[in-house]
């Protein structure tokens, strides 16, 4: 059975209105519509992480054999208030001749991709700011991203590309044991119906509008290192993506665990494309790619282009 993504945890969570803004502007971050999601009642909690299995061997008849015991560590998983407020002048909403209502599910519609491509690009670069800086509008608050928690060491594939033009493909597991999202609160996005109240210009000036708020609590929980691994430094031209670097990560995976999908950026996707182009027989162009090895292509704006090479 297929598990809860976001978009599910917020039908059965919500209003109708609420639910169905969502609806409509999830699709451009895919990161939140694929990935699972849960929900806590509060904003944060631990959770007990295997670190390590213990090691089990054969012994001889009649021979002992030391106890063993697996490593554990507890994890602290926290929440954070994404806060998207709907605002519209009151006198060109009031104008409009479909009501200022339409008005402000219009403007609602732009708020809310733009919170959700803002939450699809912490994912991947949380609060660090030295490789690639979050499209949020406070890019050193919130949620860690993959690139603070991902395992460097063994869960890595380096193209060697150079500059600040480089990128990142993500290869990612997901489900209870490896990564998700948690929604906190109970999965509640806390907000009203418009009402009619004073804004303020960026110079600080009044001026009268509707407001709706839409605030939520979210978080990455990522329990099992093995849950993704990033191929780095892709860059323009010469370290660019091919199959190769792929198969490479799909090996950093252990026996038994198969990512669920690989994220990158639409010109990663066109370097696979054009480095099959290259090879096969005919040497026509090859089709858009959308798999490697059955793992689905899954493009994203979220990831950038523009990553320093690290």
């Amino acid at each position: 059975m297929a598990n809860l993504n976001l978009l599910d945890i917020a039908k059965m969570n919500n209003s109708d209105d609420v639910a169905g803004l969502i609806e409509e502007s999830i699709a451009a971050a895919p990161e939140l519509n694929m990935i699972d999601a849960r929900t806590i009642s509060g904003t944060m909690y631990k959770t007990l992480v295997r670190s390590s299995l213990p090691s089990v061997g054969f012994r001889n008849a009649n021979e002992g054999v030391a106890a063993v015991k697996s490593a554990y560590e507890n994890k602290t998983v926290e929440t954070f208030i994404v806060d998207a407020p709907i605002e519209i002048d009151k006198a060109v909403a009031d104008a409009n001749e479909d009501g200022w209502e339409s008005v402000l599910a219009l403007e609602g519609n732009a708020v809310l991709e733009a919170a959700f491509r803002s939450m699809g690009s912490q994912m991947y670069y949380g609060t660090a700011t030295a490789v690639g800086t979050s499209t949020a509008l406070a890019p050193t608050k919130g949620f860690p991203g993959l690139i603070e928690l991902y395992d460097s060491s063994n869960m890595e594939v380096d193209v060697t590309g150079t500059g600040s033009d480089t990128s990142s493909a993500w290869l990612v597991k997901w489900g209870p044991q490896y990564l998700r999202w948690v929604i906190g609160m109970g999965g509640e996005v806390q907000t009203q119906d418009a009402e009619a109240t004073r804004l303020t210009d960026s110079a600080g000036l009044a001026y009268s509008g509707y407001r709706k708020p839409f605030e939520l609590y979210i978080g990455l929980q990522m329990v099992n290192p093995n849950s993704v691994v990033r191929i780095k430094n892709i860059d323009s031209s010469t370290n660019t993506l091919n199959d190769d670097d792929v198969y490479s990560a799909l090996e950093k995976f252990p026996a038994g665990v198969t990512p669920d999908a690989i994220f990158m950026s639409r010109r990663s996707r066109g370097q696979i494309r054009s480095s099959r182009t290259a090879t096969n027989a005919t040497g026509a162009v090859a089709p858009t790619p959308t798999e490697v090895e059955n793992v689905p292509i899954v493009v994203t704006d979220s990831i950038l282009d523009t990553e320093t090479a690290a």
